[in-house]
């Protein structure tokens, strides 16, 4: 069964950097694009906001551009979101998915309802 796992979540005062991690098993890793989703209590699901894919390239949501950076180590199966000037609206839950055979540029067209497998999920709290 595959399987993502998020972690790294908790809560940082506005202004700082947190980094989430993805981790994937029983998947063959770089045939998939990885995005990063967030869902705050109430609100709709937003994503993708970022995605890397099975050759490293990354593609970003413009409202993201410059604080959330998205890396994967193929070596470690795993999937990284480093978030920097994090903000009391960047308070979600945050959700990696995986996505079969495309690019990240592809990739960005795709709702999330499309994606083919999802994490449990990570709590990310801002405080002001």
């Amino acid at each position: 069964e595959v399987q993502l796992v998020e972690s790294g979540g908790g809560l940082v005062k506005a202004g700082g950097s947190l980094t989430l991690s993805c981790a994937a098993s029983q998947i063959t890793f770089d045939a998939y694009a990885y995005g990063w989703f967030r869902q705050a209590p109430g609100k709709a699901r937003e994503g993708p906001l970022c995605i890397v894919d099975g050759g490293g390239r990354t593609s970003y949501a413009d409202s993201v551009k410059g604080r959330l950076f998205v890396s994967a180590d193929a070596a470690k199966n795993t999937v990284y979101l480093r978030m920097n000037n994090l903000e009391p609206q960047d308070t979600a839950v945050y959700y990696c998915a995986a996505l079969w055979a495309l690019t990240a540029s592809q990739a960005m067209g795709i709702p999330g309802n499309k994606w083919d497998y999802w994490g449990q999920g990570t709590q990310v709290t801002v405080s002001s």
